[in-house]
């Protein structure tokens, strides 16, 4: 390339403009995570490990053109747990079968020399790894990599913690503007549910909410305080388990169930033939069976701990997407939920017109439905 017929002043002006450049892609910057640690980290990232695969529902709403782009490797849940957006976007994105997996640092089956070798510029984890990746000194060993790890939370704590976790992917990832634009959205949604219950202040059901009814023989894993159990106080209706289970994930037995006598039932569901083949589990979901889905609902009624219940006398029972738990997209469950709770206050809103806005406006795959079905739309 000839330089000759450039101006010296162009030239220097030129040389500042790309050092400034390289300087701003490489700044260092020390974020505090989701447990309060601060972290330094050269930011935007251009390589991240992913502590779970579904951190993804996240990473395609920020990277939208190409979710991939930054994952330099991820933890093989995604396409096991979610295997019906794993192939949604595998068809988009085809390249993303190359990524390489790992297994969990929670049990055990984290190989840190394969992180390392895969020179990542930070590794995102899940709050509830923390404990197992201090017990195995995983954050020494990698601190002395030069690698920075960073904790997020959607699932443990997520209405105390979704924010914070989204605005720190929009730092590492240079998109804060693109984080805040999607916080306040999806603030805006849920608004439209928790303001309508504020000022109506409606009489309160008695709800149950299953967590992955049917993935096994026992019953009845569910939710405390938080997560599910937090959704469907919000919805405006009592959990059952709120002052039973003391954290965010317990079980109950089948008599708690029985004296409580739910209004209403919500059990979640996916599609986990990885996991339980052939399983009672209800298998909602992007583009899922819905009838095959009510006679697996239906059939998870006939339990003993059901028996008698008001809830399954009146038909009350739902099903919804068990993902919700885990993302972003908890609002959606909210409208839902609200809708079954209380029809008459929530007529006008539609939470698949929500869901489908969404995928258009942040995602790059296609929104199908799916996501719930319950006995009361049964003839």
């Amino acid at each position: 390339m000839n330089f000759g017929k450039i101006p010296a002043a162009t030239m220097a002006a030129a040389i500042v403009a790309l050092s400034m450049t390289l300087t701003a892609r490489a700044e260092m910057v020390a974020v505090t995570d989701i447990t309060g640690r601060q972290v330094k980290v050269n930011v935007p990232v251009e390589r991240v490990i992913l502590g779970e695969g579904r951190q993804v529902y996240l990473v395609a709403a920020l990277d939208t053109e190409d979710p991939f782009k930054r994952i330099a490797g991820w933890r093989e849940d995604f396409s096991q747990a979610d295997p019906d957006n794993y192939a949604a976007y595998l068809e988009k994105f085809p390249r993303m079968a190359n990524i390489p997996t790992f297994g969990g640092f929670k049990d055990g089956t984290f190989d840190v020399e394969q992180a390392i070798s895969l020179k990542p510029d930070v590794i995102v984890m899940n709050i509830e790894s923390k404990q197992a990746t201090e017990d195995a000194k995983y954050i020494e060993k990698l601190t002395a990599a030069g690698i920075p790890l960073v904790y997020v939370d959607f699932r443990e704590r997520p209405f105390t913690n979704t924010e914070p976790s989204m605005r720190l992917f929009g730092t590492l990832f240079g998109k804060e503007e693109r984080a805040e634009e999607f916080i306040t959205w999806r603030a805006a949604e849920i608004a439209r549910v928790t303001d309508v219950i504020e000022k109506a202040k409606p009489e309160r059901p008695k709800v149950f909410i299953e967590r992955a009814g049917g993935y096994s023989d026992d019953c009845c894993m569910s939710f405390g305080d938080d997560n599910f159990g937090k959704f469907v106080e919000m919805a405006g209706a009592d959990n059952i388990a709120k002052d039973i289970i003391p954290g965010t994930f317990g079980t109950l037995n089948p008599e708690q169930i029985i004296a409580s006598d739910p209004d209403q039932i919500i059990v979640t569901g996916g599609s986990w033939e990885a996991y339980v083949p052939g399983g009672a589990w209800v298998g909602v979901g992007p583009g899922r069976d819905e009838a095959e889905a009510v006679r697996k609902l239906k059939a998870l009624t006939e339990r003993p701990a059901l028996t008698g219940v008001k809830a399954v006398e009146d038909g009350a029972v739902h099903a919804i997407w068990h993902q919700f738990y885990n993302s972003p997209y908890q609002f959606v469950a909210i409208q839902q939920m609200a809708k079954w709770l209380h029809p008459d206050l929530f007529a006008d809103l539609d939470p698949e017109v929500t869901f489908s806005e969404l995928h258009k406006k942040f995602l790059p795959i296609a929104y199908r439905p799916g996501h719930w079905v319950s006995l009361t739309d049964v003839d």
